[in-house]
């Protein structure tokens, strides 16, 4: 191959691989709590949020409605409903399309009412709950009750795409990881500090807190610290889930890669970008 032509290869790998480190598990600065809150003012009736993480998505969402006064019932296929923050006694079944058609059933005279539905995508192959779920959206402009659709992933039928408007619900970012690293690691010298926790923190980027525990739990068994090593083996199995890349680790530096000066210039200001963010962020949660 001819040294321009591996040159721009490897001068594309390096650009993605630099922008995923960089953008990997970053937070939305504008918060999914904040998008929630204004779409609810604006009266989206369909909301659709993507989450790994149901639980913490849940407690937001139920924090955010004890803030605002509004009702909210949370229900999924193997409790029913269950953890609103009001009485959720009206919507008390197991089967999807009649929990939607009982939606109008939490609304209140003079506020809101939220019924999050749980994995909910799994549901929308069947022809009675999509046009159900058209309905009580279209309704739920007049009575303010929402349907939020809580899901691993984005999978809305064509009927629904124009209905729903989508919130990403954030990974932890740095700061939240070296809580639970700190949680976690509570011996002394099980824990990093200093550039040895922010490559620890950097390792653990884009997981979520179950797999993030599980990471520093991993490394304290094997190494009685924690430490990069088993982050990054349990990240690069998340990478083999999805069958769509693999984590390759070796020593190679940009003295090794030839030409291409600026794009090692822009790589190397957007990594110091992210490590003098991630030092003030460390100092701040001290």
């Amino acid at each position: 191959m001819p040294d321009d032509l591996r040159g721009c290869r490897n001068g594309c790998a390096l650009l993605f691989v630099v922008l995923c480190h960089h953008y990997f598990g970053l937070r939305n600065p504008y918060g999914a709590l904040n998008q929630l809150r204004e779409y609810i003012a604006a009266c989206f009736a369909g909301l659709w949020i993507e989450s790994f993480e149901h639980e913490d998505a849940v407690a937001e969402i139920s924090s955010l409605c004890r803030e605002e006064d509004w009702r909210l019932a949370v229900w999924d296929i193997d409790h029913g409903p269950r953890s609103g923050n009001q009485d959720a006694s009206t919507v008390q079944t197991t089967d999807p399309l009649a929990t939607i058609r009982a939606l109008p059933t939490l609304a209140t005279p003079n506020g809101s009412a939220l019924l999050v539905l749980v994995n909910f995508h799994r549901f929308l192959g069947s022809a009675e709950v999509v046009q159900a779920l058209a309905h009580q959206i279209a309704l739920g402009k007049q009575n303010r009750c929402f349907v939020v659709i809580l899901s691993p992933l984005v999978q809305i039928p064509t009927e629904l795409e124009k209905l729903f408007v989508v919130i990403e619900h954030p990974l932890p970012d740095r700061q939240q990881l070296a809580r639970i690293a700190s949680s976690i690691a509570t011996e002394e010298g099980e824990l990093p500090s200093g550039t040895d926790l922010l490559s620890v923190l950097d390792s653990a980027a884009g997981l979520t807190r179950f797999e993030a525990e599980g990471a520093f739990r991993l490394s304290l068994v094997r190494h009685n610290k924690v430490t990069p090593p088993a982050v990054w083996q349990l990240k690069s199995q998340m990478l083999k889930k999805n069958g769509l890349m693999s984590l390759h680790q070796r020593i190679e530096s940009f003295a090794q890669l030839g030409r291409l000066d600026n794009l090692k210039a822009f790589c190397l200001r957007a990594m110091r970008k992210q490590v003098e963010a991630s030092l003030s962020g460390s100092r701040a949660s001290q």
